[in-house]
């Protein structure tokens, strides 16, 4: 940025942005001495409305439970709904799933085994 600044002082900031490959806004941003660093720029905050941890593991027990535990989500969510109860989307189920690396992929994955490719070998005409 040292560069584009001492260009800028002879030449325009616009040209010398545009001679250095360097965005404008990075020039301006630099120079206003920002006082928010690259990292808390882009910080996602979470969500207000998202679960809390003891909502998260209420809903992980649930699932847990003997009841429940050969249920796919969406089944738990129709039977929990069917007796009155919610406690989060079907979806947000799945991501609390997720998080414990308890989602998989449930159809059995043919493995197929390595075979040698067979070897042609003529020792004539029309022989292969």
């Amino acid at each position: 940025m040292d560069a584009t600044e001492a260009l800028a002082l002879e030449i325009g900031t616009r040209r010398a942005c545009e001679a250095l490959v360097v965005p404008r806004a990075s020039l301006y941003r630099r120079r206003a001495g920002s006082k928010m660093k690259a990292a808390e720029c882009g910080g996602k905050s979470p969500s207000p409305r998202a679960l809390q941890p003891e909502e998260k593991q209420a809903v992980l027990d649930i699932l847990h439970s003997e009841r429940f535990v050969d249920k796919a989500p969406h089944e738990v969510y129709a039977t929990l709904l069917d007796e009155g109860k919610y406690h989060c989307s079907i979806r947000t189920m799945y991501r609390i799933l997720e998080d414990q690396k308890e989602v998989k992929e449930r159809r059995n994955q043919l493995r197929h085994p390595v075979y040698e490719k067979p070897e042609l070998l003529a020792t004539g005409p029309n022989q292969v």
